[in-house]
């Protein structure tokens, strides 16, 4: 009688192929390898600010008040942290009161579940500060419009704004910090 190979070996196989396969399709949403090389780029006004034509010639300069236009109280530069991360963050008075953290010039990779966040902790150099944002107080002020270009995000109303010193752009898949920068105020 001759025997030929046996089937029960087949489903094994298929199991594990498949645990490959969901495995793979895992790992490729969770990380998302091909944002790495797409950018999105924003350039949004400063709300408020509206270009004008020059006034006239003829008759006195009207004075400036205070409440006039957009006013920045704080600002610094974005350092790299997980990922290399340029630009400058300003938290800037609207003329109406309420607040908008600007990001300008933003210059850093894309990834997944990036915010931008408004909080209490100091920006440190390197590994030391990759995770730290999370330790005391935050905001998050939305998901991170584009990885370039000048950007803005509204500081909810109910927020006092002079209670946090720093801003980072965080991914929240993996609880890291993409870049910081420490709020000087002006």
């Amino acid at each position: 009688m001759v025997r030929g190979r046996s089937g029960a070996g087949r489903p094994w196989v298929i199991g594990v192929l498949v645990l490959a396969l969901a495995g793979a399709g895992f790992g490729l949403y969770w990380f998302q390898p091909w944002k790495l090389w797409q950018d999105e780029t924003v350039d949004e006004a400063l709300p408020g600010v509206v270009a004008t034509s020059p006034p006239p010639a003829a008759g006195p300069a009207p004075s400036p008040t205070r409440d006039a236009g957009p006013r920045t109280l704080a600002g610094g530069e974005l350092i790299s942290h997980e990922h290399a991360t340029s630009g400058t963050a300003e938290l800037v008075r609207l003329a109406d009161g309420s607040h908008v953290v600007r990001l300008e010039n933003l210059d850093t990779s894309n990834g997944p579940d990036l915010h931008v966040w408004l909080t209490d902790a100091p920006v440190k150099e390197g590994k030391a500060g990759w995770g730290v944002f999370d330790d005391g107080e935050y905001v998050s002020l939305g998901e991170l419009k584009g990885n370039k270009g000048s950007q803005n995000y509204t500081v909810p109303a109910d927020i006092d704004p002079s209670r946090y010193t720093s801003v980072s752009i965080w991914c929240d898949r993996f609880d890291v910090s993409f870049g910081a920068a420490e709020l000087a105020r002006v």
